[in-house]
């Protein structure tokens, strides 16, 4: 029988395989206790959303890729204007949410680039951590990979690691095909984020809420994201993510059935 054992070569060391484990971790803990408790208020006010024309909805699709857009071509610049640590972006983000959550949808749609942008710029921090270069064009590649991780709701697995090389030459037109595929899993996270932010006055606490924790979710999902590329340039990517699939299939909950 053929020996279907990883070489030593090819296996990954019990460090790595601890790294990935924390990754692992950590990718689960991103849908924490402030997450499941915004999706209850963004559930209680999502009627709001429903009950809007159409083309109000079809708002939030076309806001959600103008504002990845924006802040790509914004993260080509320094960071420096906005500080550098998690903490600054998560207290900015939540600052920006409360005052856009003040006129209810209006002014929350408005509101939306400035705190994509803030949270992009969060991401690049994460991905200077790891050795990266944040304003190098692979790296905000990366860094806008990181927003079609899904959202914070009890169906999604976080990172999607299809979109974990991002194997398309640096062109504009390889940017737009990156956020056509992005752009639609953030507007699903943000119907969520603006439902909360809906109601004006009310939605001033729950867009400083929502963005505070979609800040946090975002800064947790980059830390996966770039953490599996450092692991992948040491030991390979195939190994890697193999590693990771495996440990991540084995922390999921068991599925109950009535």
């Amino acid at each position: 029988m053929m020996d279907t054992q990883l070489t030593p070569s090819e296996a990954l060391t019990e460090d790595a395989t601890r790294e990935v484990a924390l990754l692992v971790t950590r990718q689960r803990r991103a849908n924490g206790v402030m997450m499941k408790a915004i999706n209850f208020v963004g559930g209680q006010v999502e009627g709001s959303l429903k009950m809007l024309p159409k083309g109000a909805r079809a708002q939030i699709d076309v806001a959600a890729r103008k504002a990845l857009e924006a802040s790509y071509e914004a993260a080509s610049r320094s960071r420096g204007s906005y500080g550098g640590t998690d903490r600054m972006h998560k207290v900015l983000s939540a600052v920006s949410g409360g005052l856009g959550g003040l006129g209810g949808l209006p002014t929350a749609l408005m509101e939306l680039p400035i705190a994509t942008t803030v949270i992009f710029r969060a991401v690049q921090g994460v991905a200077a951590e790891y050795g990266e270069d944040p304003l190098s064009a692979e790296t905000r590649l990366q860094c806008l990979a990181v927003f079609g991780a899904g959202g914070p709701t009890e169906s999604d697995d976080g990172i999607d690691t299809a979109f974990f090389s991002a194997r398309v030459g640096l062109t504009g037109a390889a940017v737009h095909g990156l956020l056509s595929k992005v752009a639609p899993r953030f507007a699903t996270v943000l119907t969520q984020k603006l439902a909360s932010q809906a109601v004006p006055i009310l939605g001033a606490a729950a867009g400083a809420g929502t963005n505070y924790a979609f800040t946090d979710y975002y800064v947790a999902m980059a830390h996966v994201h770039f953490g599996l590329r450092k692991l992948a340039r040491d030991h390979g990517e195939a190994v890697v993510l193999d590693a990771f699939h495996r440990l991540l299939a084995e922390s999921q909950p068991p599925v109950t059935r009535n």
